[in-house]
């Protein structure tokens, strides 16, 4: 098993603590680079696990030259499309063999669902995975399962909503002298920029950037804003900001969240539906207490 740089934190925990009992295994390498998969691959690889874009580094994978080198090897390949939203990217288009969504993110929409979907191309492999949904108790409730419902109704609203936000937001992040660095998949300047173009259908509202001042104005920053919201959840209508390296990521060594592109300065932005003006003063304030 094969994954993404970007799964470090609980995931990682689960995989080599607990799956590591069942025999489990895994390599995790920054999949943005097909090289570094074909090197790590194992003749017991079984499966390979990618996030485009990732989280929360923004790092776009090529799903089609990952499907073709799964089908070369025999393994199965599942993508991680949470990020993108079937509206913006579809993997088993690609030649995936699952995909798999968050529900509580943008599919939802309002923070107040916490699910996930499985959807595999194949009816035999559905299978597979219907029947240790169903010993394992993987099921969602009615109520649950009627927000989700209602909160796929205005998914297209919500991220071309969010979305136009984020591409002027941006650029504007990019200029500001409080920024160090900006990766956002729509501007020219992320590594995959190209790809992105290619095997999406818009860049999305998850904005990743770094502060001069580090760790510290970082953590100054997001306990600055008043219009976004501190959180670490994402795709919901409310603007949410959030700083792993003192958040989600504080628990791993700092080499480690290196290693997944994770540094000091980075800040996760998922930019939500309020007025774009509106979210780039709270900004502009928040960075000039950073």
């Amino acid at each position: 098993m094969v994954g993404t740089a970007s799964i470090y934190g609980p995931s990682r925990t689960v995989i080599e603590n607990e799956f590591s009992r069942f025999g489990v295994s895994a390599d995790f390498v920054d999949t943005s680079d097909i090289g570094n998969i074909e090197r790590r691959l194992r003749p017991t690889t079984r499966l390979l696990f990618i996030e485009t874009p990732a989280n929360p580094t923004l790092a776009i994978t090529d799903i089609k030259a990952c499907a073709q080198l799964c089908r070369d090897k025999g393994i199965i390949l599942v993508v991680d499309n949470t990020f993108s939203s079937p509206l913006l990217q579809n993997p088993l288009a690609l030649g995936a063999d699952v995909v798999i969504h968050s529900l509580t993110k943008f599919i939802n929409g309002h923070s107040d669902v916490v699910g996930g979907v499985i959807i595999a191309r194949e009816e035999a492999l559905h299978q597979r995975l219907r029947k240790v949904l169903i010993l394992m108790g993987g099921t969602m409730d009615p109520h649950q399962a009627w927000l989700v419902l209602r909160g796929v109704r205005t998914l297209a609203l919500r991220i071309e909503k969010s979305q136009d936000s984020a591409a002027k937001l941006a650029p504007w992040l990019a200029a500001h002298p409080k920024v160090r660095w900006v990766n956002y998949p729509g501007l020219d300047s992320h590594p995959q920029h190209q790809l992105a173009k290619d095997q999406m259908r818009g860049f999305g509202s998850m904005i990743c950037f770094g502060l001069h001042g580090g760790y510290e104005a970082g953590r100054k920053m997001i306990n600055a804003v008043e219009l976004c919201t501190l959180a670490v959840s994402l795709g919901g209508i409310e603007s949410l900001i959030q700083h792993p390296a003192s958040m989600t990521h504080a628990g791993l060594p700092k080499e480690h969240r290196e290693m997944a592109g994770i540094t000091d300065d980075l800040i996760r932005l998922s930019v939500g539906c309020e007025g774009v003006e509106d979210l780039r003063a709270d900004l502009e304030q928040a960075l000039e207490k950073a």
